[in-house]
């Protein structure tokens, strides 16, 4: 009888604990199920252009430690048009793949989701450095970009100080601000602000000022770069250039906060974007574990036929949550979590 032949990819942004979860899912689904993979280069766009490389036991030796993604990423969406998606079905079924798994984000997953409700067997695996996706507690790669904050923010302390400026680090985070709010706390921030809770820059600098009357002249404030001034109801954005899932490229939060503070209270400001920094490098042990039990759930669940399923993490179990359910809504900012954060403002 034929080996069944899988096909993985990867989408959206990259993030540290891609490979990890591809190594998963070829080791198990080899070693367990005899089955055979392929990987789709590049993301959606791979499926449209029926790129793909062999997935093997050598393919996916040593690649748990490394960031990024061996088989390449794209924000390419093919729901754009009912040509592009009848190309996608059209040739998953020309590769002759009994299954797809799916590694991405909320864009991702959302086309994932359609292709499955047009009967094609479709598994999912949650990735973002957001941690912004419904259905799981953690995505891997936020525990990655939190660290890699809340080094850069330790590090922005002491010539902080050494000059008595205040430091604004901006973080990722387009509509929920998990990086900030957690990195800020872990760092010591002075003021942490996400898009949950737009800000008013005159009770920032209240803030401010009560600090220094403590004798402390120096401050660091973490922005997410989808936060917003209450007086202000779009994104601060680079240009007008949106990618195929409707988005802008955000930025300039920063520069308009340290701008303000530097206006209104005459203190020396500087800004620092950590960007694509978060994105890179290796990922941290709980990134590699977590991505790790995500690809064995994944190809589990398509050992099991449980099509239409992502592998979630709920109460430290790894558990089958809907597609539809994981791309309903943007998970936010748990509440509690920012009034914890809120304590230490000032």
């Amino acid at each position: 009888m034929d080996k069944k032949l899988i096909g993985i990819l990867t989408g959206g942004g990259d993030c540290p604990g891609l490979n990890a979860a591809i190594r998963a899912i070829v080791r198990k689904g080899m070693n367990s199920y005899g089955y055979e993979f392929v990987g789709i280069k590049n993301g959606w766009a791979g499926l449209l252009e029926k790129n793909i490389i062999p997935l093997e036991a050598d393919s996916v030796s040593g690649i748990l430690i490394r960031g990024g993604t061996i088989i390449g990423t794209s924000r390419t969406n093919p729901t754009k048009s009912p040509e592009l998606m009848n190309k996608a079905i059209n040739n998953f079924k020309e590769l002759g793949l009994y299954a797809l798994i799916a590694i991405g984000g909320d864009d991702t997953l959302g086309v994932a989701s359609k292709l499955f409700d047009t009967g094609l067997n479709v598994v999912g695996v949650p990735k973002t450095i957001d941690n912004d996706l419904s259905g799981t507690d953690q995505t891997f790669g936020f525990d990655t970009a939190v660290s890699i904050a809340t080094e850069a923010i330790d590090r922005l302390h002491s010539t902080a100080e050494s000059h008595d400026r205040v430091m604004v680090v901006e973080v990722m985070g387009r509509e929920a601000g998990w990086i900030a709010t957690y990195a800020g706390i872990a760092g010591g921030a002075d003021i942490i602000l996400i898009p949950e809770e737009p800000f008013d820059i005159n009770e920032i600098c209240a803030l401010l000022e009560k600090r220094r009357q403590r004798d402390r002249h120096f401050s660091i404030i973490v922005v997410a770069e989808g936060a917003m001034p209450k007086d202000k109801d779009t994104f601060f954005t680079k240009d007008d250039k949106v990618d195929d899932f409707g988005h802008v490229t955000l930025g300039g939060i920063s520069e308009y906060v340290a701008k303000k503070i530097k206006e209104m209270m005459g203190w020396d400001t500087r800004t620092t974007i950590l960007g694509h920094v978060q994105r890179g490098g290796t990922p941290t042990a709980y990134d590699r574990i977590l991505a790790t039990r995500y690809g064995i759930k994944a190809i589990d669940l398509v050992y099991e036929e449980k099509f239409g399923n992502i592998a979630a993490l709920r109460c430290n179990r790894i558990d089958a949550v809907p597609l539809r359910e994981a791309v309903s809504k943007n998970k936010k900012v748990d509440k509690e979590i920012y009034e914890i954060a809120k304590i230490f403002f000032g």
